[in-house]
C-alpha cells in the first residue's frame, strides 16, 4: 500500500510539474499581447472576464488569460514579475492543492493570481494567514494589484463592529487570520436577527501555512463561551416552591413518559408564591423551566437509584449496568434541581454556546487550497482528511545551503555550551545567527549562556511576539543573532543585509529536534532563500525527549565506552537516520489521533448543521406558523403513540393523554377523555389538532400578523439556542468519558454515535415540546423582544503553547447581578425586592 502512495506521488510530482508546465508556458506566451495593452485595457479585462463567467464559460477555460493579466498587473504596479514557478504554484492553488513552495520563493504573490480568477465569480475569496500582522501587511501589498485590476479588498480583523465586518465579507477578496474566519461563523449562528449576520455563504479560501493551520491547529477548537442567564438562587427559589405542592392537586406526573405538569391550581399557587400576575407571561418562561426541573428532580429523580451524593457532589448512576458516571452531569438543569434538592452547592451550568475545530470549519467550503514550504512529509494527511493533493514547486534558483549532519552530546550542558561556542565563533565574523528551539524556556537558557558571554542578541518568545516580523525581519542582519522558538515569525521573509552572502549567508542552528520533520525542515528553510547561501545544523543530546525515545542509553554507554567528554559529539549519520525513524514513528501517531478526534467531532458536526440550517430557517422564514405545527403534530403524535401502545384498547391511557394536552397545548374542558373515547390513535391526533389550530387562529385573531409571526421567532430562537447550548455541554462530558467503555469490550467512538445520537433525538424532542408548549400557553405582550440565552460571551481558543503544557480551558466571564439591577427570574422587580432578599 506504501508502495503505490509512493508511486504514485512520488514520480507523480514530476509528471504533474510537467502538465503545469504546459500551462506556464500558454501564459508566457501571452505576455507580448499584455503589454500592448494601456492601464484602462488591462483593468478591463476584469469586467470582460465577469460577463464572460455569467455567460457559462468556466474559471478553467480563463485561467491562462486572466493569470496573464494579473502578472502584467503585478509588473506595472508592484514591479514584480512572477517567475514560472510562482505560476505552477498558482495552478496549484486553483485547483483546490496545496503549492510547497520554499521561504522566500514568493507564495504570497503566487496567491493574488487564483484569489484572482475565483474572485471573477462574485462570491469572494478568503486569504488566510496566521497572524493579523501578515494579514493586514498582505492586504495593504496585494490590494493595489487588485485594485488596479478592479477588484476590491477587504481586513478582517479583531475588534471590527458588525457593520465593519459585512463591509470586508462583501469585497471580492478579503483577508483574516483563521481565528476571525471561525468566530464569525460561530458568531452567525447565534445571531437574533439575520441582518446581523457578517459571512457570505463559504466559498473559496487560500490558506497560508497551511500545514500550521491544518495539521497543527486542527484538534484546537474555537469555542465561544459565555454566562448562562440562569442563577442558583432560581434554583433554591423553585425547589423551596415545589416542596409546598400535592400530586394530582397542583400538579401531575406520567410514569411512563416521565413529565412533571402543573394543574390549575399549581399555577395559581406559583403566581401567589412568586407574586406575579401570569406564570405564562413570556417574561416568566424561566421561570417555569425551573418549576419544571423542581418537580422533575423530586418526582422522577430518586436517592441511591438514578444517582448517589458523594461528597457533596451529585453523580449519576448508569441505568444499565448500575455504575457511578464520574463527570457526568443531567443537562438542561436538571442536575442543579438535583443538587438544590439535596442542599449542595449549585454548580455552573453549561458555558460554552458555540465551539468548532479547523477541520471541520474550513471543509465547509466548496474549495480551500493552500501554501507553505513544508507539507510534503503530511501528504497523507492532506488527502485523507482534506482531498488536497500536495505538488512540490521547484524553487526558482537552485539551494545552495549547506545542511550539516546533526552533532550529538553527552549532556544537555555540554550541548547548550557547544551551541554558544558556535554562536560566538560565527558572531565575532558578523555572519547572522538564527537559533531555534523547541520550547520558550531552552530559548531563555541559551540567552543566559549568551549574555555570560557578551553576545548581544535578540530572543523572540511570548513575551515580545509583537515585535515577532520586525525581528524576524533583521535576522539576516549582519552580526544579528536571534533566539527563536521554531515556528516564530512563519510567513516573513530573512533578507540578507549588505555583506552578509559573503560572510556565508544565514547560519541556522537548532538546538533540538522537534518531533515533527516538518517543523525541523521550516527552521532550515529560513536559510538558503531564492539561491542565497546558508548553513544549518542541529545540536542533540543524549537527554532530548526525542532521543529518549529510541534508545539514547545505548548512544550514552557507548560515548561512555570510547571515554567521550562532554566536549566531544558523536556526528553519525545512523543516529540521525535513526532519530527521523522516531521522528515518522510520532508523526504516524499524531495523525491517527487527529483522525479518531475528527470521527468523534464529525458526530457533533452533523448535528450542528442540522440546529444551524433550522436556526437560519427561523430566522429567514416570512411565516413559521407552519414549522410550529409539525413541532405540535410531532409533540401530539408522540404523546398520543406513548399512551395508546398497548394492544388492548381498554388499556389505553386516555386520561394521561388528556391531561398532557390541556397542561400544555390547549384550554381546559377543550379536550375530554369521552371526546378521545372509541377512536383510533391516527383520529385522536386529528381532533386534537384541530382543536389546538382553533386556539393557534384565536390567539391570532387577538394579534397583528407581524406580532404572531414575531411571538413564533421569539419562542423558537429561545429554545432552540437554549436546548442547543446544554447539548453541547452533555456532548462534552459525554466525549470525556466514553473511552472507559473500551475496559468493557465496547468502540469508543461507535458508543459516542449511538449515545450522541440518542442524545440528539431527546434534543429535538425538547425543542418540539417546549416550543409547542410555549406557543400554545404564552401570554403574548405588545413589546415582544427576542433574547439571547446568554450572556457575556467570550470567544476563547486553545493556544498550541499552552496546549503543551495541559490541556487549555475556556475562560468564562462570571456575571453577577447587582442589587437594584432587575431579578433574573423576569418577574421585572428588582433584585433585592425578590430573589435576592
Amino acid at each position: 500500500m506504501l508502495g503505490a502512495f509512493k508511486k504514485m506521488f512520488g514520480d507523480g510530482n514530476q509528471r504533474e510539474l510537467k502538465r503545469l508546465q504546459k500551462i506556464v508556458d500558454k501564459i508566457e506566451a501571452m505576455e507580448p499581447d499584455m503589454e500592448k495593452l494601456s492601464d484602462d485595457e488591462l483593468r478591463h479585462k476584469t469586467e470582460e472576464f465577469k460577463q464572460r463567467y455569467e455567460q457559462g464559460e468556466s474559471l478553467d477555460d480563463m485561467l491562462v488569460e486572466a493569470y496573464s493579466v494579473v502578472r502584467e498587473g503585478a509588473k506595472r504596479v508592484l514591479g514584480m514579475r512572477p517567475f514560472q514557478v510562482q505560476l505552477m504554484g498558482a495552478i496549484s492553488m486553483h485547483e483546490g492543492n496545496i503549492a510547497e513552495m520554499k521561504t522566500g520563493e514568493g507564495k504570497t504573490l503566487a496567491s493574488t493570481m487564483p484569489a484572482y480568477l475565483n474572485a471573477l465569480s462574485g462570491k469572494g475569496v478568503h486569504i488566510v494567514t496566521v497572524n493579523d500582522y501578515l494579514a493586514s501587511r498582505d492586504s495593504v501589498d496585494m490590494g493595489e494589484l487588485y485594485s488596479f485590476l478592479g477588484l476590491t479588498t477587504g481586513l478582517n480583523t479583531n475588534g471590527l463592529s458588525k457593520d465593519e465586518k459585512r463591509e470586508a465579507y462583501s469585497k471580492d477578496i478579503m483577508y483574516g487570520t483563521n481565528n476571525e474566519f471561525g468566530f464569525d461563523y460561530l458568531r452567525d449562528n447565534m445571531v437574533l436577527y439575520k441582518e446581523q449576520m457578517v459571512q457570505r455563504p463559504l466559498h473559496f479560501a487560500i490558506i497560508d501555512e497551511v500545514d500550521s493551520i491544518l495539521i497543527d491547529e486542527a484538534r484546537t477548537p474555537l469555542i465561544i463561551s459565555g454566562t448562562a442567564k440562569k442563577s442558583a438562587d432560581m434554583y433554591d427559589a423553585a425547589n423551596s416552591f415545589v416542596r409546598l405542592l400535592a400530586i394530582e392537586e397542583d400538579f401531575t406526573y406520567d410514569e411512563k413518559t416521565k413529565n412533571v405538569q402543573l394543574t390549575e391550581e399549581g399555577i395559581n399557587k406559583a403566581e401567589r408564591y412568586f407574586k406575579i400576575d401570569n406564570l405564562f407571561d413570556l417574561g416568566n418562561v424561566s421561570l417555569i423551566h425551573h418549576i419544571n426541573q423542581g418537580l422533575k428532580a423530586h418526582q422522577t429523580m430518586h436517592r441511591d437509584a438514578d444517582y448517589v451524593v458523594q461528597e457533596g457532589e451529585v453523580i449519576i448512576v448508569d441505568q444499565f449496568t448500575g455504575r457511578l458516571m464520574q463527570g457526568r452531569r443531567y443537562s438542561d438543569g436538571l442536575h442543579q434541581a438535583i443538587e438544590a434538592k439535596e442542599g449542595l452547592p449549585i454548580q455552573n451550568e453549561s458555558m460554552t454556546l458555540a465551539s468548532i475545530t479547523f477541520q471541520n470549519f474550513f471543509r465547509m467550503y466548496e474549495k480551500i487550497s493552500g501554501m507553505t514550504g513544508t507539507a510534503k512529509t503530511e501528504q497523507e494527511e492532506f488527502l485523507s482528511i482534506y482531498n488536497m493533493h500536495v505538488v512540490q514547486i521547484p524553487t526558482n534558483k537552485p539551494i545552495v545551503r549547506e545542511d550539516h549532519a546533526d552533532l550529538v552530546y553527552k549532556t544537555t550542558d555540554g550541548k547548550f555550551r557547544a551551541v554558544v561556542e558556535e554562536i560566538k565563533s560565527l558572531h565575532d565574523k558578523g555572519q547572522p545567527v538564527l537559533v531555534g528551539t523547541v520550547a520558550v524556556e531552552t530559548s531563555e537558557i541559551i540567552s543566559r549562556y549568551l549574555k555570560k558571554s557578551n553576545v548581544s542578541h535578540n530572543v523572540l518568545n511570548a513575551k515580545n511576539h509583537f515585535r515577532e516580523a520586525e525581528i524576524i525581519e533583521n535576522a539576516g542582519q549582519k552580526g544579528a543573532v536571534t533566539i527563536a522558538t521554531n515556528m516564530a515569525g512563519r510567513g516573513t521573509d530573512i533578507k540578507l543585509g549588505d555583506g552578509v552572502v559573503e560572510l556565508g549567508g544565514l547560519a541556522v542552528i537548532g538546538t533540538e529536534r522537534h518531533e515533527s520533520r516538518r517543523i525541523d525542515n521550516q527552521l532550515r528553510g529560513r536559510s538558503g532563500r531564492q539561491g542565497d547561501p546558508g548553513m544549518s545544523r542541529f545540536y542533540l543530546s543524549t537527554d532530548d525527549e526525542l532521543m529518549r525515545r529510541f534508545a539514547s542509553d545505548n548512544v550514552r554507554s557507548m560515548m561512555e565506552r570510547l571515554g567521550m567528554d562532554d566536549s566531544q559529539p558523536i556526528e553519525s549519520k545512523m543516529i540521525s537516520r535513526a532519530v527521523e525513524s522516531a521522528q515518522k514513528r510520532v508523526e504516524g501517531n499524531n495523525f491517527d489521533a487527529r483522525k479518531t478526534i475528527l470521527s468523534f467531532d464529525d458526530v457533533l458536526r452533523q448535528q450542528r448543521e442540522v440546529i444551524y440550517k433550522q436556526r437560519f430557517e427561523v430566522l429567514t422564514s416570512d411565516n413559521l406558523r407552519e414549522i410550529v405545527e409539525q413541532m405540535i403534530e410531532r409533540t401530539v403524535s408522540r404523546t398520543v403513540q406513548a399512551h395508546t401502545a398497548d394492544e388492548v384498547d381498554e388499556n389505553w391511557e386516555l386520561g394521561a393523554i388528556v391531561k398532557y394536552v390541556q397542561s400544555n397545548l390547549v384550554k381546559e374542558g377543550d379536550v375530554t377523555e369521552a371526546d378521545l373515547k372509541g377512536k383510533e390513535p391516527e383520529e385522536m391526533e386529528e381532533l386534537i389538532m384541530a382543536k389546538i389550530r382553533e386556539r393557534y387562529n384565536e390567539k391570532e385573531a387577538e394579534l397583528t400578523e407581524e406580532q404572531m409571526r414575531e411571538f413564533e421567532r421569539v419562542i423558537l430562537l429561545r429554545t432552540v439556542d437554549q436546548k442547543w447550548m446544554d447539548h453541547i455541554d452533555q456532548m462534552d462530558q459525554l466525549r470525556q468519558g466514553i473511552h472507559l467503555r473500551a475496559y468493557g469490550q465496547n468502540d469508543p467512538l461507535q458508543e459516542y454515535q449511538m449515545e450522541g445520537f440518542r442524545m440528539f433525538e431527546e434534543m429535538v424532542q425538547a425543542i418540539d415540546e417546549e416550543s409547542a408548549r410555549y406557543v400554545m400557553k404564552a401570554e403574548i405582550r405588545n413589546n415582544l423582544q427576542r433574547q439571547e440565552v446568554a450572556q457575556g460571551a467570550t470567544a476563547v481558543s486553545g493556544g498550541s503553547e499552552s496546549k503543551e503544557k495541559k490541556k487549555s480551558q475556556p475562560y468564562v466571564k462570571k456575571d453577577t447581578v447587582g442589587r437594584n439591577d432587575p431579578c433574573p427570574c423576569g418577574s421585572g422587580k428588582k433584585y433585592k425586592n425578590c430573589h435576592g432578599s
